[in-house]
């Protein structure tokens, strides 16, 4: 943490993403982005000068989160109305890559903490099937352990890759894994086109 106060990032997380941006060029100039559970803006802050004055990036958090430029930062729920219409407005037609490095609070207690970051995992995965446009990308973190597989079948319906990558600013003793998955196959636009991405 001390050295990414030190270099202007926000948090440890700016550097894993870093690592993933070099080996996979997932983030390009123009793309629309979605950037789930984005506080405290670590990802964000990555993003924004790779995608540029042409793209268009939105961070969405329950948290308040300082502004990044060339961002739009959305504090709430992603399943509140007003926030789903403030992402609709910001994104029209959908997004390119959504991704999320949401993690629960946690407690201590193994399984209470796995079953917590299942959830947070469902819940991007969930938003891109909502947003995502097809061709898009989902990048997101998954604690290895009890629902992972799971979560690998779902996404193998909706994605035609998925890779897997263990940034070196991961600790080594985490369980934590980043899932990237590639061509979103699935009917996303069609629900826009439908209003699908407003309602619940």
């Amino acid at each position: 943490m001390q050295r990414a106060m030190k270099e202007g990032y926000r948090s440890r997380a700016s550097y894993k993403l870093l690592e993933i941006q070099q080996k996979d060029h997932l983030i390009r100039p123009g793309m629309r982005v979605l950037d789930v559970g984005a506080a405290p803006g670590g990802w964000t802050q990555v993003a924004a000068p790779l995608i540029g004055k042409k793209g268009r990036l939105v961070a969405v958090d329950r948290l308040p989160m300082d502004p990044v430029a060339d961002a739009m930062v959305i504090c709430g729920d992603v399943y509140e109305d007003a926030v789903l219409a403030a992402c609709r407005d910001a994104l029209p037609g959908g997004a390119d890559l959504i991704m999320s490095d949401m993690a629960p609070n946690m407690s201590g207690i193994a399984s209470v903490d796995q079953a917590r970051a299942m959830d947070l995992a469902e819940l991007a995965l969930d938003m891109a099937q909502r947003w995502l446009v097809p061709g898009g990308s989902l990048l997101i973190k998954v604690f290895m352990g009890s629902g992972a597989e799971d979560l690998r079948r779902a996404l193998r319906q909706d994605f035609k890759k998925i890779v897997v990558r263990k940034p070196e600013a991961s600790r080594a003793r985490s369980t934590e894994q980043y899932w990237l998955a590639l061509d979103f196959q699935s009917v996303a636009q069609e629900r826009l086109d439908n209003g699908g991405a407003g309602s619940l």
